[in-house]
């Protein structure tokens, strides 16, 4: 096989578009962070750059661990018997191969960040690569999904700092619980599978109705977590309006999702979500540089 068709094929493995979802989360809490210490929203190039490596390389190497832990379960699933290792695009050599390599990859882009970021690099690898594990465990699943991927807010903005603060912490909380609500969503596509293969989920657990609920709450409790980040960062108006195009997202994303209807569960799930974490960055950015301005 040439390059090109390779190269696909390792970014359908990790599905690399759907870095859209953290890394402008990350983006955001760099530039709170650096409007925050420096007074301005610009954290340079060198901060930049790393927090981006750093990122993508953590969503590989978490994206390809995950599939080829799930290879088993993924191949009895005719929804997911295509994907690249269970159906021999990618053997599980090379995929393991992928994840070592993305991990170093990360690891050198924390060392030039600070001292922090390095330090949390275990802890952090412990979440990318543990999520496989959990949904044969619990069905709390979606709460490790949802740490593991609000790290990359907050990290950014220790990328700036080298320190938590308060603004981290609720960015953290925003993606826990939008990543619960939307994993959720997605995971009812797979209910009927999930509970004849003993795969814990939400909907597995408590039926496709309950767990659209519980979806629904999540995202109602990231709509409130999305204005407290503007109070304790101390944002303008403009970033209010921002949040409030987001939680019009949210609730758009539940009205065409119904327990009678899945059939736009990748819409809800994908392109809703990826206009919510745009308009997040946007949102971010048109504040920062609003209060550097004035």
């Amino acid at each position: 096989m040439s390059v090109a068709p390779r190269l696909k094929t390792y970014l359908d493995l990790v599905k690399f578009e759907h870095t859209v979802f953290a890394l402008p989360f990350a983006y955001a809490g760099m530039l709170l962070a650096s409007m925050t210490q420096n007074g301005t929203g610009w954290p340079g190039l060198g901060v930049v750059i790393w927090v981006t490596v750093a990122m993508a390389a953590a969503r590989t190497a978490a994206m390809g661990a995950n599939r080829v832990i799930d290879r088993a379960i993924d191949a009895r699933n005719p929804r997911t018997a295509g994907r690249e290792v269970p159906a021999g695009k990618v053997s599980p050599a090379q995929a393991w191969a992928l994840v070592l390599v993305s991990l170093a990859v990360m690891a050198f882009a924390a060392a030039q960040l600070n001292p922090l970021c390095l330090a949390l690099l275990p802890l952090a690898v412990v979440f990318l690569i543990g999520y496989p594990y959990t949904k044969r465990f619990t069905w709390l699943c979606h709460a490790w999904l949802g740490v593991t991927d609000g790290a990359a807010a907050a990290g950014g903005y220790v990328a700036v700092t080298g320190h938590f603060a308060p603004t981290a912490w609720v960015l953290w909380a925003v993606v826990i619980f939008w990543m619960i609500g939307l994993d959720v969503i997605y995971a009812t596509l797979d209910r009927d599978f999930d509970v004849k293969n003993g795969i814990k989920s939400i909907p597995a657990r408590f039926g496709i109705p309950r767990a659209l609920k519980i979806a629904a709450a999540s995202h109602a409790l990231t709509f409130a977590l999305l204005l407290l980040v503007g109070v304790v960062a101390g944002a303008s108006g403009w970033y209010y309006l921002a949040a409030v195009a987001m939680g019009a997202i949210l609730l758009y994303e539940h009205r065409i999702v119904n327990p009678n209807d899945l059939g736009r569960v990748n819409v809800a799930f994908f392109d809703a979500n990826m206009w919510l974490a745009l308009t997040m960055l946007a949102g971010v950015i048109v504040d920062v540089t609003w209060r550097t301005l004035t």
